[in-house]
């Protein structure tokens, strides 16, 4: 699926957790937001209104459910929830600090580090994460508008999945994609060749690119 038709994604991580702050491996396990992250959340939804959007399709989870909803608020616009944007599931990993990661699954740990293929606690490959995230996104992109603009409200390590298959950067650099601060976005549009990567880890609303790289 390209980009065509002027049509943007962009992909909204969920407000902090608990979790979050103790730097514990979430995965799939059901963690609310924090009073702060509701905050987060309240805050970046007043910006991601004013772009207008046109959808709003949203993980499961209850971080993210409810980060969406803030913008769902505002905009008067329905969200569709999808399991596939869950969160990557990491087995045994979850609920571990990276601390209690290393001195119980040392050979898996040092492996992720240098950025190979590992199913982390026994879980999902970053691979299967975006097999599952980019066909749910795909689907919603299709219902768009012409120049319409959806918002995904998933994960940090799903967003980075999607972004990199999305943009068609090989597997084992994906990790070169930086990590998303809790409630910033990354934003998608159409290029010469499909998606190209316009905003990431953004935090304000998106200004005019100038200059000779437009």
């Amino acid at each position: 699926m390209s980009g065509q038709g002027g049509r943007r994604v962009l992909l909204w991580r969920h407000g902090q957790t608990t979790w979050n702050v103790e730097r514990r491996f979430q995965g799939q396990t059901d963690i609310p937001l924090t009073e702060a992250g509701l905050a987060q959340a309240t805050r970046s939804a007043r910006l991601l209104a004013a772009l207008r959007p046109d959808a709003i399709l949203s993980s499961d989870l209850t971080r993210t459910a409810n980060t969406a909803a803030e913008l769902a608020q505002l905009t008067g616009l329905s969200v569709t929830l999808d399991e596939g944007l869950r969160e990557t599931y990491a087995g045994h990993w979850q609920g571990l600090t990276n601390r209690e990661i290393e001195e119980r699954f040392p050979e898996q740990f040092a492996a992720w580090r240098r950025g190979e293929p590992v199913r982390r606690g026994d879980g999902e490959l970053e691979t299967e994460v975006a097999d599952r995230a980019v066909p749910a996104i795909e689907r919603a992109v299709e219902k768009l508008p012409e120049g319409g603009t959806l918002v995904v409200v998933s994960h940090g390590g799903t967003i980075r999945c999607a972004i990199g298959r999305m943009i068609g950067l090989p597997e084992d650099t994906w990790g070169s994609l930086g990590a998303l601060s809790n409630c910033c976005w990354s934003v998608l549009g159409p290029g010469a060749r499909g998606w190209r990567l316009l905003e990431h880890n953004a935090g304000t609303l998106p200004e005019p690119v100038l200059g000779d790289e437009v």
